[in-house]
């Protein structure tokens, strides 16, 4: 790799590792998993970058790369998620942390049992700020399975947390 595409490089990584960290968590509830994804795709990123670069679409290709590799460590059969009894403190820096962080290890709580796809359709549509469209387009889905499965994951969210809890975080976001 070139010198300025190396530069250029770290910079995107110093830039967006901690935001790929973070939507890694949402994903996948376990920081250990989260720091394995992120370094997954920040590997391929590195291998696809000159040609990554010139699509002028880094970001894009991170995102679907993450996504990637989240979908496929779930089908190992050796990375089935396990119950634990609690769920980590911190969940990285959102736009605003929610009051208490017992309703924070409640929601975490509740989106690790969460389906696999309704989890990230949930994590890019809300956390990621994706519309349908572009979430869609990661999934390799239709709009119309994006809104479903982002339908089934609140619905399931609501049957775990109580209608309530999600309503007063709507604020927070």
């Amino acid at each position: 790799m070139r010198e300025a595409d190396e530069s250029a490089y770290c910079d995107f990584v110093a830039a967006r590792r901690r935001s790929l960290l973070q939507t890694a968590f949402l994903f996948t509830g376990d920081w250990h998993q989260a720091e394995d994804l992120v370094q997954i795709t920040l590997a391929k990123l590195y291998v696809a970058w000159t040609r990554v670069r010139r699509r002028d679409d880094v970001d894009a290709y991170a995102r679907r790369t993450l996504l990637n590799a989240y979908l496929d460590e779930r089908r190992r059969p050796w990375r089935r998620e396990q119950a634990v009894e609690t769920v980590p403190d911190r969940a990285g820096t959102a736009a605003a942390e929610p009051p208490d962080p017992h309703v924070k290890r409640q929601i975490l709580t509740a989106l690790a049992q969460i389906p696999a796809r309704q989890r990230a359709a949930l994590v890019l549509r809300f956390w990621a700020d994706l519309s349908v469209d572009q979430v869609a387009d990661l999934l390799h889905c239709s709009a119309g399975t994006v809104k479903s499965q982002t339908a089934r994951g609140l619905e399931h969210l609501r049957e775990m947390l109580g209608p309530t809890l999600l309503d007063e975080l709507k604020e927070y976001r």
